[in-house]
């Protein structure tokens, strides 16, 4: 299932520390998809990168308040746009 507002070239993955990004697409099956969007990956949504466990798998990214871990083969399917 692909969510999308527009075409973007990056995916969480390419955030730094800190950065934040605009969420522009969920290039997931509809299942992960909408699991995601329950926790508040929306389309326009501002993410930002939080901590990552040892080895950088899952990584942590805050999203309208909360604070996600996702596994990498995930986060690199959501693309973003860099604020």
């Amino acid at each position: 299932m692909q969510l999308s507002v527009n075409n973007a070239s990056q995916t969480l993955l390419d955030l730094r520390d800190g950065e934040n990004g605009l969420l522009e697409a969920i290039d997931l099956p509809a299942d992960m998809a909408t699991r995601l969007m329950e926790m508040g990956f929306l389309p326009g949504a501002v993410i930002s990168r939080g901590y990552a466990a040892p080895g950088g798998d899952p990584r942590v990214f805050r999203v309208g308040g909360s604070e996600v871990a996702i596994r990498r083969e995930t986060a690199a399917r959501v693309r973003i746009t860099r604020q």
